[in-house]
Order: C-alpha cells, then sequence, then structure tokens
C-alpha cells in the first residue's frame, strides 16, 4: 500500500522488483522501472495470469496476488472511471475513483479465476481473498457496527473478513464463524499441497497455525482456542526512533504506513481472545470509538487511548460496548495469565516499521537491524 499506482514509488523511492537475479554469486533485486507508468491491479493482474499460463499442472502451485488496491492514493484510469462509475455523477470525483479501484481489482480476480479454468487448474484450486485489517478510524472507511479500526486492536481493525471458493470444499454458501488466523493459512496450505517435511528430511521451524481445512470444508470447529492479539513488552522494545524528522514531514498517503504518535503513545498491553471472550489490560492502549455505516467523509474522530482491565463477550457483544470483567473475575484471572508465557517468548524488536536505512540510491531494498 501507499505505492504511486503509475510511478510505482513509495516514499520517494522505487519500490517495484521482479524476482532476483544472480550476479557473480550475489542475489541482486530485479528493479522494474520499465515499467513506469502501468496501472499496479492490471500489472498485478497480467503477471498472475502469465504465472498460472505457465504452470505445470501436475504439480503444487501457491500464489500470493497481493494487490495493492484500494490502498491509497486514489488513483484509477480515466477511461475505467467512466466505464465503472457513470451512475455515481452526484459523488465526488475521489469516491467515484476509490469505487473504480475497488472494480479494477474486482475484474481481475475474474480474470485470474478465469485463467485458472482456461489453463485445468480451476477444480483442484482453493482460491482465498481476504483482507488484512479494517478500515482506518476516522477516515471515510466503516467498520460498522464493530468498534475501532485499523491500528486498534478492537473487532474492527483486526476482525478481517475471507471468502473461500474451490470445486474442493465440501460445504458451500454458508457463513464460517469458527475461530481462525491468519497463520492458519500457511499449515492448511500445506497440508492441501502435500508437503510433509519429515518425509523430506527438510528442517523447519515450528508451526503457529492449525490446519483449518476441515473447519473451512465441513464447517467443523476449527481446533483453535485462543489467538494472542497483540502484546507490548516495554523492555523489549528498541525505542530508538531513526530519521524522526522522516515521519514529522510525512504525507497523508503515508501516514498509514508507519507508526503515529497515537501509536506510540500505547505503553504496554496485552491483548488476548480465547473462545468468545476477548481481554484487554495494560497502562496504554488504542481504543477507539464507532464509525459510521457509511462515512462518504472524513470524520473528525481521533483515535483514543484505553487503560486498566476490559472483558468483552463477542458473542452476545461483537460491538465491544459493554465491559464484564468486573462479572466475570475468574475468566479475567485465566486470560491474564497467560500473559507471562506469551512473553517468554518474546524478542527485542525494533518500535517501526519502516527505516531509510531501506533507502539507497532512490530505491527500497530490505535490511536488517541485528538487536542483541
Amino acid at each position: 500500500g501507499a505505492q504511486d499506482y503509475y510511478k510505482h514509488i513509495n516514499r520517494g523511492c522505487l519500490d517495484l522488483r521482479m524476482d532476483y537475479q544472480l550476479q557473480n554469486g550475489t542475489l541482486v533485486d530485479n528493479m522494474r522501472y520499465d515499467l513506469h507508468g502501468l496501472y499496479n491491479t492490471d500489472f498485478f493482474t497480467e503477471r498472475a495470469i502469465s504465472v498460472i499460463s505457465e504452470h505445470d499442472p501436475s504439480t503444487p502451485l501457491f500464489l500470493y496476488l497481493g494487490y495493492t488496491a484500494p490502498h491509497g492514493p486514489i488513483q484509477a484510469p480515466d477511461t475505467a472511471v467512466r466505464q465503472y462509475t457513470s451512475h455515481m455523477t452526484g459523488s465526488k470525483m475521489l469516491r467515484r475513483k476509490y469505487a473504480t479501484m475497488v472494480s479494477l481489482m474486482d475484474r481481475g480476480v475474474g480474470q485470474v479465476v478465469g485463467a485458472l479454468e482456461q489453463y485445468g487448474l480451476r477444480e483442484d484450486t482453493l482460491v482465498v481473498f481476504m483482507s488484512d485489517n479494517g478500515a482506518v478510524y476516522g477516515g471515510r472507511g466503516s467498520n460498522f457496527p464493530l468498534r475501532g479500526g485499523k491500528t486498534s486492536l478492537q473487532e474492527g481493525g483486526v476482525r478481517s473478513i475471507s471468502i473461500v471458493n474451490s470445486p474442493l470444499l465440501q460445504k458451500t454458501g454458508y457463513i464460517n464463524t469458527n475461530l481462525h488466523h491468519v497463520t492458519d493459512w500457511y499449515a492448511t496450505f500445506q497440508a492441501l499441497a502435500g508437503d510433509h517435511s519429515e518425509q523430506v528430511h527438510k528442517k523447519q521451524l515450528d508451526v503457529d497455525g492449525l490446519n483449518i481445512w476441515e473447519s473451512i470444508s465441513l464447517n467443523k470447529s476449527s481446533g483453535r482456542e485462543e489467538v494472542l492479539i497483540n502484546m507490548r513488552i516495554p523492555e523489549k522494545m528498541n525505542q530508538e526512533l531513526d530519521n524522526q524528522e522522516e515521519e514529522d514531514n510525512m504525507t497523508d498517503n503515508d501516514v498509514e504506513e508507519v507508526l503515529t504518535k497515537t501509536d506510540n503513545k500505547a505503553k504496554d498491553f496485552f491483548v488476548i481472545r480465547r473462545g468468545d471472550w476477548k481481554l484487554f489490560s495494560g497502562s496504554s492502549y488504542i481504543f477507539n470509538d464507532w464509525t459510521e455505516k457509511n462515512c462518504e467523509k472524513r470524520a473528525s474522530k481521533d483515535s483514543k487511548m484505553g487503560s486498566g482491565v476490559k472483558l468483552y463477550n463477542l458473542a452476545l457483544d461483537p460491538r465491544e460496548m459493554y465491559d464484564v470483567s468486573e462479572d466475570f473475575p475468574q475468566i479475567v484471572q485465566e486470560l491474564l495469565a497467560k500473559a507471562e508465557s506469551y512473553s517468554k517468548n518474546v524478542t527485542v524488536t525494533g518500535k517501526r516499521r519502516s527505516s531509510g536505512a531501506g533507502k539507497i540510491n532512490g530505491e527500497w531494498h530490505p535490511w536488517v537491524t541485528a538487536v542483541n
């Protein structure tokens, strides 16, 4: 996200590469200056179709298609805006462009599925369409009726929807409400592809996710009882903020990609879900209100901070309106007790998600900072 859809630039540097090239024994980024001017969504779709067309159907295929749409900046081809939003003449151009971005992504997904059919892969393929987080709180997006938004740990930020489609599914046309976590997809894909690391003596780190195939295909229990939503331990956070001037001068298109000033106020917290119970605890964490059902205008809502212990029963209260921590002290103590076991596995980490160290000669490159 936050990448210019035509220039492929993010915060002044090119951020588009295709694979790596081996040069004199060293892997070198294959930066694609030649794609300047091509619209991201269309180019990503074309590239995905190319991979499908060249794939051997007798071998497994994992294809991750990470569209940047409809993340800002809000950009869309003029011809497509006229094509897809001719009925929206009363709406502002920004909203029409956003609708076009969603339409082009939708068209792209359809073309990719069509390619799976064309090249004989459709009957044996699981298609998963997912989002990574809710809309930004206080922006034009809406997470109604859920509370909070992107960067918060409330349901409006962390409860993400997915659509799963495949001829392999034994039960279809239903809404699955089982507890799943994003890490479960890896274990599920691995199992479906027939990858058994012990059979080929591959070294593999412990996998946090669970194989949720039966949960999806048959609507059985996922086997997952809890999800650690997030925790922050001050003594395990590297407090150094490099390039503070860069952060202070960020544009509107950048602000979603780097921890905001409100995020930096969050100190220590522990948020966990077990079954339908969800616990917030800590001295400072983002705790927002609710967005409207239809946010055509940017709302004048700033992120708020919360503190202390709060407990919600999401089965009865998915909007996180009623704190029942005083009514269920035993549940509170059981969930708080889990913080210690999780904290043992937390390693020292940087506070920022981006670094000026990755800017090299007008290009974004991977960087690693070792913390002892």
